[in-house]
């Protein structure tokens, strides 16, 4: 039986959500006015409570927000990506200014992620000024700037398995592997001929990273072969916003689009489809896998007509034990 709790938070637009890797009741979302072309933006921190979901915390900051990611060495601390260009560090015991601002990228921050290998805590942020920047913990000066992409960078992702190795998906069509220690690029993968907004590494395998386009498909490479992708999976009607692989699941991953639909997908099937979610009747933006019950996903949704607003959702009763809505 699946269940629906709201939380209200006008005049936003959702963009991010991130469960936390310690508090399994915990989510952040990164949310901006006027889908960000305008006015400020807010970060929330929401607890789910038995009765329904509470706010932990929220700051204001001063242009859109894009994305979030959280510590994966402090419960309480986040790295947020905005709008002016920086990155601002975050701390859930603080109520007031962020424990510091990094503003070195000179267009939007459009992605962060916190790295997850063992020995290792790293930040990789995303720009629409074409470069991939990574950074210590306290967002001291970057330690590298990375160059590449001939167009915008919608998404950056930490492989959880190989130590200074990340991905990144650019407006260019390109998905590419970079090694921080050696500073480059080590594989450019001309993955869709159209923008891709999204990318994530597999749980489970290291050689295995998925693509989210415009051209409404996603595709799942083996990076030891990218002549072609192991599957090709089909079904969403406008532009893929997000994707995620299951943490529980090798094969499995869902995905989010503009279409106002979720997909989870199996992609070692020859009918790959599991499932539709048909919940919303917005644009789904924001989506992750909680790391620690199986099956829960949340989900970030926008509505923007008179008052705009962001839902935060989950799977279908057959996959999910409850779902949530962060909404007007």
């Amino acid at each position: 039986m699946m269940t629906v709790k709201v939380f209200r938070s006008p005049a936003r637009h959702g963009y991010a959500v991130e469960v936390s890797p310690y508090i399994p009741s915990r989510v952040a979302c990164a949310a901006s006015q006027y889908y960000g072309i305008a006015g400020c933006g807010t970060l929330l921190v929401l607890d789910q409570t038995e009765t329904g979901l509470t706010l932990v915390r929220s700051w204001e900051w001063s242009d859109g927000l894009f994305d979030v990611a959280w510590s994966e060495a402090n419960e309480h601390i986040l790295v947020a990506g905005g709008g002016d260009g920086s990155l601002q560090l975050w701390d859930t015991a603080n109520h007031s200014a962020p424990l510091r601002v990094a503003k070195e990228h000179t267009q939007e921050v459009y992605t962060v992620d916190w790295s997850q290998t063992r020995g290792e805590s790293l930040i990789v942020s995303g720009s629409w000024d074409q470069t991939v920047k990574v950074w210590d913990p306290a967002l001291s000066p970057s330690l590298t700037t990375l160059r590449g992409h001939e167009g915008v960078i919608y998404s950056t992702i930490w492989s959880p398995h190989i130590p200074g190795c990340f991905a990144s998906a650019s407006g260019d069509g390109t998905l590419r592997i970079w090694d921080v220690k050696g500073a480059a690029c080590r594989l450019a993968i001309p993955a869709h001929k159209a923008e891709i907004l999204s990318c994530d590494w597999c749980k489970y395998d290291q050689n295995v990273v998925a693509t989210g386009s415009v051209d409404c498909t996603v595709c799942v490479w083996d990076l030891r072969n990218i002549r072609q992708p192991v599957n090709q999976l089909l079904g969403h009607t406008y532009a893929i916003r997000r994707l995620k692989f299951s943490p529980f699941d090798k094969t499995v991953l869902a995905s989010c689009s503009y279409d106002f639909t979720v997909r989870f997908w199996d992609y070692s099937r020859q009918q790959p489809l599991l499932d539709t979610v048909e919940h919303h009747s917005e644009f789904v933006c924001g989506l992750d896998f909680n790391l620690h019950i199986p099956n829960q996903v949340f989900l970030l949704t926008s509505i923007f007509r008179h008052i705009p607003s962001s839902v935060l959702a989950s799977l279908c009763p057959l996959r999910v034990s409850s779902s949530f809505e962060l909404g007007p």
